[in-house]
């Protein structure tokens, strides 16, 4: 049986983190250029701090 070549691994980790970090750089740099587009801040995903079905401030009191 083959030896498990983990460098191999390790740098198509490496490799697949970078891609990911540019790609979330470009998107961040387009909505910067353009904020009125309308498409930036919609979509499924509720935005960072926000969350889906009841909250902290949802719950009714004892």
């Amino acid at each position: 049986m083959a030896k498990p070549n983990y460098s191999f691994e390790k740098r198509q980790r490496e490799l697949a983190k970078k891609k990911k970090k540019e790609e979330k750089l470009k998107e961040k740099e387009l909505r910067k250029t353009s904020p009125g587009s309308g498409e930036a801040g919609q979509g499924d995903e509720p935005a960072e701090g926000q969350t889906q079905g009841a909250g902290a401030g949802d719950q009714p009191a004892p």
